[in-house]
């Protein structure tokens, strides 16, 4: 999981101002297209999270027909030839050479180290369960932006978004009997990878647009991602079925590309802390579609739990950052 054309086009439109009136009427329309990129910012970063959504039960699905190993080796594969296609397309230049640094931390921490961990997880937990564990990621995003970038939310941010957090993980607890399980373990760490790959990746979509971030962190992957899949392919069993493949896809193109490139684009927009509370609302969305798609029983502490984080959401969406 986006990006910024934070090179935002200066254009300078030159017009003859012959009175105060004509000049007031000019303020207006520019105070609109001012507030427009955060609003645009928002729109991304949420359709980032509700292509994110579909990400467990599509691993799920992708399950069906791949072991986890040759999964997540073939999905990043296939999601750096797309991103690769449009970077030869866009024949755009290769990034400086400062960069590569940062491109190697989002690499590992969204195009390897997330989607193998969690893809572990789900072997033994429920599409649910994971979502729910997930849920702490944008507390965990928000707290390495502020160590990275040297930025203090303000307290009513912090406060909002721990209180998320807190929902999240006594719904967890409440729902895995007060215990944690070897999934759990796998899904924190996923965590903790994935908001450094976050917190990179939202630095880099200020400088560049944000498909560029995502499509130069999979590109460096690419050779990697040959290997282990021609291993890994070797090992596992492959029973392709219609699931499988469309999962499979789905995480490929969809979560892995479309999903981080919308949400670098939104990072960029309106900030880390921000837009990692948007993910707030991702657990809730994935519940959704586990028991739409997978058929899975539905929490009945979900709609509670539901209605405290979008309650969060909304106040970390109002504070100052």
């Amino acid at each position: 999981m986006r990006t910024q054309d934070s090179a935002t086009t200066a254009t300078t439109i030159a017009v003859a101002a012959t009175g105060s009136l004509r000049a007031g009427s000019a303020a207006a329309p520019e105070g609109r297209a001012a507030a427009d990129p955060r609003t645009r910012g928002t729109l991304l970063a949420g359709l980032g999270v509700l292509s994110f959504s579909l990400t467990f039960p599509s691993t799920v699905w992708g399950l069906e027909s791949f072991g986890p190993w040759s999964l997540v080796a073939v999905r990043s594969t296939l999601a750096a030839l797309i991103a690769g296609a449009f970077l030869l397309a866009g024949r755009v230049p290769l990034p400086e050479r400062r960069h590569w640094a940062g491109f190697a931390v989002v690499a590992c921490g969204v195009v390897i180290g997330f989607p193998l961990l969690t893809t572990l997880a789900l072997q033994t937990s429920t599409t649910s369960h994971a979502a729910v564990v997930v849920g702490l990621l944008p507390l965990t995003t928000a707290t390495l932006a502020a160590v990275r970038t040297g930025r203090r939310p303000s307290r009513t941010f912090w406060i909002a978004a721990v209180s998320g957090a807190v929902v999240v993980l006594g719904f967890t607890l409440q729902q895995s009997g007060g215990a944690f399980s070897t999934g759990d373990l796998y899904l924190f760490g996923a965590l903790l990878v994935c908001a450094a790959g976050y917190t990179e990746g939202g630095r880099l979509a200020a400088l560049m647009p944000g498909w560029q971030v995502i499509g130069w962190a999979l590109v460096l992957c690419l050779p990697l991602m040959v290997a282990a899949s021609a291993v890994t392919l070797s090992i596992e069993p492959v029973h392709l079925t219609a699931h499988g493949v469309i999962g499979l896809v789905w995480v490929a193109a969809g979560s892995t590309f479309f999903g981080l490139y919308v949400w670098y684009r939104g990072m960029a927009a309106i900030g880390i802390p921000k837009a990692s509370q948007l993910q707030l609302a991702q657990p809730l969305l994935t519940l959704f579609w586990s028991v739409f798609l997978l058929g899975e029983t539905l929490p009945l502490a979900a709609p509670v739990a539901a209605v405290a984080v979008l309650v969060c959401i909304a106040v970390t969406q109002r504070a100052k950052s």
